[in-house]
């Protein structure tokens, strides 16, 4: 099938030199910015379907793109493309008898309007243009129908709000510009009202988060465009809090609908229903995506029933009012900023903006308990990738709980239940920020507060902040003893001893993850940090050079895991499994636990299991004999601690496999190779080392081997097996 090129000339290009077209499609004023992708496909549905219809939201573009493409394809219809304006058009009544003016069509007889049509076009190859037709939908549905039906060399395009829901029509959502249109449109409107001014590098910065903030909206970027005859980019970035006072003064010749982004956005409005009106008002409450279940729940109430809800969003999703977007938690749905705020006037107006926001609070602060109990079970993947999506619902309703002094336990109940997914999904500086941020307002030491500060030390152990975390931990432990809240008591004994861990003091560890196991024991707790706990004792004792006894703890941590479903602590399990392995002379084990530590990680985006595993299996690499590669790997992971924190807490104990890598591929490659080795690794994304490091990168040829030391001081020889930090042989367990 052959698909529209652009901007390279052909047969259906307008800028080609042919005969003069027939037809009533204006010339373009200005050029034509983007949209190659849509502007092919569109030309391809024209190819297989009678009708295809364009739809989007106020001001994506719509008009501008059925037009390029009519002028892109009128050398297919040898008697001519026709566009039918029909926004101006506000009485039924008038909808035929304007497209009989738009085809030029004179007739002085008592012949109804639809019959003129009907027979001009019944011999003829044509492609007739509806544009601006939603608030006319039924009679130009029923006007389409029979044309296409009487006319079988007709094609129609037509570009609204809406589908006509006619049978044999194509619909296609035209999306907002992506960034590199986005830009080029900004960029190419601003030299038409600055034609002298001279983009600064602080100027490409700002217009990037303009297209951002605009939702990429080809209306709103050329309003915002507009106003660089007073305001600097910068300044009109200020200003977008009021966007629609801001983006007003549209083109002379443009449709009224067009000069100002309230107007395009209100014609949307004043074709809704009050229903729609008010779920548009209601679902201007969530930040980013929701689902239904949501929509329901928080919309759902006096003159809008929660079952009545699915049938209005239905309709606002055909008027382009709200874009469904489908991805890995399931359908969900969205308004794109501008619409969003729009709404948010209405609601505002009606004086129900805090009792929203309240029901809305209530309702992620459901969710968020919720993923807290499920995060131990099978689940934990879906848990994970749930709160990923909702994350800017879920900050928002800790924002809402923080503007009242009597409801910020609540923000305080948010902030703690999502430490799940602060510790174990790569949000440890976002975690930080919120457990500060709401420990900021003075509040009783309830049970939520304590679990904040419990929460905020084990971000602070991660991140190698040993100061904030010792600060927050020994204050939850004083508040929960003299409150008698045994679980924050347990947590914080807990989490101290975690810190004792990364400040290089097992011993000390291992006396506190004991007392708190049993603390846990004694209240009947068991969940995910109960099992890190168990971890972490690992941890402490192989730290201590007891392999065997740490590798016992870790396979029955492996069978807890299995027993609930559990994959994040899994991992941190396996990593000491791992770490055994190699100690055992068994790289090829070792490098199996991390493969599969990796994959866990990149389930879960957690930076830190994914960082050590790296440094870890950088190590096995030096041993299995690729220098070369082992340095790849340090480098990959050099470039993801500062994403976490302080680079292997900078404890001596977690960071010997590096100490003891560095130092034989030194050895083996000299310094200069090691440092090209860390470069490379350094320019490598997480996502493409995870890939590199699971499939084996260069392919060595690897074994176990029960000679293989992996210190630096095997200089390639092979010796019994023996564990470095016991010194003791013998046969192995895994």
């Amino acid at each position: 099938m052959r698909r529209l090129q652009h901007p390279s000339t052909g047969p259906d290009d307008p800028d080609s030199p042919r005969s003069a077209p027939v037809g009533n499609v204006p010339a373009e004023l200005n050029r034509f910015v983007g949209r190659a992708t849509e502007l092919a496909a569109l030309g391809g549905l024209l190819e297989e379907s009678r009708l295809v219809t364009v739809v989007g939201v106020a001001g994506v573009g719509k008009t501008r793109c059925a037009g390029r493409v009519a002028a892109l394809t009128e050398k297919r219809y040898c008697d001519g493309v026709w566009l039918a304006e029909l926004s101006p058009v506000r009485e039924a009544g008038l909808l035929e008898h304007a497209v009989v003016e738009a085809l030029g069509l004179t007739d002085h007889t008592g012949r109804p309007p639809r019959t003129v049509l009907v027979e001009h076009l019944r011999e003829r190859r044509a492609l007739l243009v509806l544009d601006g037709f939603e608030h006319l939908v039924e009679g130009c549905a029923d006007l389409v129908r029979e044309l296409l039906r009487r006319a079988p060399g007709l094609q129609v395009l037509a570009a609204g709000r809406r589908p006509l829901l006619v049978d044999g029509e194509v619909t296609f959502t035209l999306a907002p510009m992506c960034d590199e249109d986005a830009v080029e449109l900004f960029a190419e409107r601003a030299r038409s009202v600055r034609p002298d001014r001279e983009p600064t590098a602080g100027d490409r910065a700002a217009t990037l988060e303009l297209c951002h903030r605009l939702d990429g909206i080809p209306l709103a970027l050329e309003l915002a465009a507009g106003r660089l005859r007073a305001l600097s980019v910068d300044q009109v970035l200020l200003r977008l809090d009021d966007r629609f006072r801001l983006l007003t003064g549209g083109s002379r010749g443009a449709p009224p609908r067009h000069r100002a982004l309230r107007t395009a956005i209100g014609w949307s409005h004043e074709l809704c229903t009050p229903e729609q009106r008010l779920l548009w008002a209601r679902l201007s409450v969530f930040a980013g995506q929701f689902d239904l279940e949501a929509a329901e729940y928080i919309c759902g109430g006096a003159g809008l029933p929660a079952d009545a809800v699915l049938d209005v969003l239905e309709e606002l999703l055909a008027q382009s009012v709200v874009e469904r977007e489908d991805g890995v938690t399931g359908t969900r749905y969205r308004l794109l900023e501008s619409v969003r705020e729009y709404g948010a006037e209405w609601l505002a107006a009606a004086g129900d903006t805090r009792r929203m926001r309240r029901r809305h609070r209530d309702w992620f602060l459901g969710l968020a308990t919720w993923c807290e109990l499920d995060w131990f079970s099978p689940r934990q993947a879906e848990v994970a990738a749930r709160i990923d999506a909702e994350l800017p619902n879920l900050r928002r309703a800790m924002e809402c709980s923080m503007e009242s002094p009597d409801e910020v336990h609540l923000a305080h109940h948010l902030a703690g239940s999502l430490w799940f997914y602060w510790a174990g999904c790569g949000r440890l500086s976002e975690g930080r920020y919120w457990l500060e941020h709401v420990l900021e307002e003075p509040t009783p030491y309830d049970a939520s507060r304590l679990k904040v500060l419990w929460v905020l030390g084990y971000v602070a152990v991660l991140q190698g902040d040993a100061v904030g975390a010792i600060s927050a931990l020994q204050e939850c432990r004083e508040e929960a003893e003299r409150s008698g809240d045994a679980t924050a008591t347990a947590y914080a004994v807990h989490r101290t001893g975690c810190l004792a861990i990364v400040t290089d003091d097992p011993a000390r560890a291992e006396e506190l993850l004991r007392e708190a196991l049993g603390r846990y024991r004694e209240i009947g707790e068991l969940n995910s940090n109960v099992v890190m706990a168990q971890v972490e004792l690992a941890m402490a004792v192989a730290f201590q050079g007891d392999l065997d006894a740490a590798a016992d703890i870790c396979e029955e941590v492996r069978e807890l895991c299995e027993d609930h479903g559990e994959r994040w602590a899994l991992a941190y399990a396996l990593y000491v499994l791992a770490y055994a392995a190699l100690r055992r002379g068994l790289p090829e084990r070792a490098r199996r636990m991390l493969g599969e530590c990796l994959s866990i990680g990149r389930t879960f985006d957690d930076l830190l299991v994914t960082a050590l595993s790296l440094e870890l299996l950088a190590l096995v690499t030096a041993v299995e004999g690729d220098a070369g590669e082992a340095a790849v790997l340090q480098g990959a992971a050099e470039r993801i601690w500062p994403s976490v924190g302080l680079p292997l807490f900078g404890s001596v104990y977690f960071g010997r496999p590096r100490v003891e890598c560095e130092e034989q591929v030194r050895r083996e490659l000299g310094d200069a190779a090691y440092e090209a080795g860390l470069r490379a690794g350094r320019r490598l994304d997480r996502a493409a080392v995870v890939e590199r490091a699971l499939g084996g990168g260069g392919g060595r040829e690897r074994r176990d081997t029960p000679g293989a030391e992996s210190g630096p001081s095997a200089g390639g020889t092979r010796r019994p097996a023996a564990s470095r930090m016991t010194g003791r042989g013998g046969p192995e367990r895994w």
